[in-house]
């Protein structure tokens, strides 16, 4: 699996994908002109990575602000993930927030409540 690595702008986060550690990061902002064009470069890594037969993976989130489009992204991704894990692979989330910004942590709690996999919502050091 090839790694995949997309730079951050003012209004899209860095995306970077790692197959060796499995891990996907997220980084920054998220208003793009088009979210589910930015995103679908990570949803094709995603399913490509999760269907192998032993995938695992942990998704790191550092996410700032996230509009209507990307939060609707970041719920087909959370899907993905939670598939995954009912399937019985191991996937987890740790999403990062400034706790300076509880508002950030207050969008990870109602995506948390909807899923079943390991997800925790960290305050940065």
């Amino acid at each position: 699996m090839n790694e995949l690595r997309i730079a951050g702008t003012t209004s899209t986060p860095t995306i970077h994908c790692t197959s060796v550690p499995p891990c996907v990061r997220l980084q920054g902002d998220s208003y793009p002109e088009n979210a589910f064009e930015l995103y679908q470069p990570l949803m094709h890594w995603l399913q490509a990575h999760l269907d192998a037969a032993d995938a695992t993976l942990r998704m790191e989130l550092e996410l700032v602000y996230l509009n209507t489009s990307s939060v609707r992204v970041m719920m087909d991704v959370f899907d993905l993930l939670e598939e995954a894990h009912r399937s019985g692979k191991s996937v987890s989330v740790r999403w990062y927030y400034d706790p300076r910004n509880e508002r950030v942590a207050e969008l990870a709690e109602e995506f948390k409540e909807d899923l079943s996999l390991p997800f925790e919502i960290l305050p940065h050091p």
